[in-house]
């Protein structure tokens, strides 16, 4: 049997697993990509693999005890933050706990509908990869009306404007309206609708922002706009629209915004539980939706990280860094130096801050 002292030695430096040898150690440092892009305990520095997670681990059904006795008095349970006294919590909470966009606010942002591409910065050149936030309201085709098909679109700047909104006239019959969940009657597709080519357009437009699709290439330079939604995938395909993945940010299948499970949280849990405010409660709009998404993936780009030069796992100059073939260079590491060496499997949205 191993002495204590040497399982101590073989304890993760991030989510603090213990092995009883160190090659199951490497192994486990291998495989769980631990990086300062995760979600971490600011006081005792346990990676999480999400914020999930780390609420389990700050305030769960048993959390660790010493974390949680402190936080109960100065943490932050939106944001996760802990901070130096109860007054300066208080502070933060008045800017961490956002409000739902009232329904004053919705029909003000819908009077003009239509096309108003306004993406400039303060000095009236277009910023390099602005981020547009989209959603839709999905009624129902084919013989059972189970068919997701698009009848209501709309895409905001960062700044919460809308941008482009308006019904979709599809293709395909509807079938069911869905109203109670949409909002949406004939009557509205009847005077109001766009064709949906015509909306493919408009919205190829706003994306590519002037930039050919077979030039957007990921990284600082490139002039088309990211996209940032719920459940995109969807949403995309019920448009007919194709875009590069790699411009995508998409909050349902986010690792740090995911369940410790690894299953898809839902919009109105993460904007409930990483804004402080409730969606969904009746207003049917999809600006809504496209807040709360804008919303969440600015505070997950507004994290500060410490910078690395090539932060992902995949970066050519990192694969080799856990190869089988440094195993013995591995067993040699502490754990500390193996944590310094590993990398993210994930692309942190806080890279975006640097473009």
């Amino acid at each position: 049997m191993d002495h204590p002292s040497e399982t101590l030695r073989h304890k993760c430096a991030a989510c603090f697993r213990q092995f009883n040898k160190i090659e199951h150690l490497v192994e486990h440092m291998r495989l769980s990509f631990h990086s300062l892009h995760e979600p971490t305990c600011s006081l005792c520095h346990k990676h999480c693999r999400s914020f999930e997670s780390l609420r389990e681990h700050l305030i769960g059904p048993r959390p660790k005890q010493e974390c949680n006795n402190v936080f109960v008095i100065r943490g932050c349970k939106i944001c996760l933050a802990i901070f130096e006294s109860p007054h300066t919590l208080r502070l933060h909470q008045e800017r961490c706990q956002l409000r739902s966009p009232n329904s004053s606010q919705i029909t003000t942002r819908f009077r003009n509908m239509g096309i108003c591409d306004k993406l400039t910065s303060d000095n009236g050149r277009m910023r390099r990869h602005e981020a547009v936030a989209l959603a839709c309201r999905m009624v129902g085709g084919g013989s059972d009306g189970s068919l997701d098909i698009c009848a209501r679109v709309c895409l905001i700047d960062e700044n919460e404007t809308i941008i482009f909104s308006t019904y979709v006239n599809p293709t395909l019959p509807i079938t069911n309206y869905r109203l109670e969940s949409t909002g949406v009657g004939p009557e509205y597709m009847r005077d109001r609708a766009m064709p949906l080519k015509q909306v493919q357009k408009k919205i190829q437009d706003i994306l590519c922002n002037g930039e050919p699709m077979w030039k957007i290439r990921p990284g600082v330079g490139g002039k088309a706009r990211i996209l940032v939604g719920h459940g995109l995938g969807d949403h995309l395909k019920s448009l007919q629209i194709e875009y590069p993945p790699f411009m995508i940010r998409d909050t349902a299948n986010y690792p740090p915004l995911m369940k410790t499970s690894k299953l898809t949280n839902s919009l109105h849990y993460l904007t409930q539980a990483y804004l402080g405010y409730d969606i969904q409660n009746g207003s049917k709009d999809p600006y809504e939706d496209c807040v709360a998404t804008m919303r969440l993936y600015m505070r997950m780009r507004s994290q500060v990280h410490k910078i690395e030069e090539y932060p992902l796992a995949s970066d050519p100059q990192n694969k080799n860094n856990f190869a089988i073939w440094k195993q013995f260079e591995l067993e040699r590491m502490s754990p500390e130096q193996m944590l310094e060496v590993s990398r993210s499997d994930y692309y942190c949205w806080c890279l975006d801050s640097k473009l």
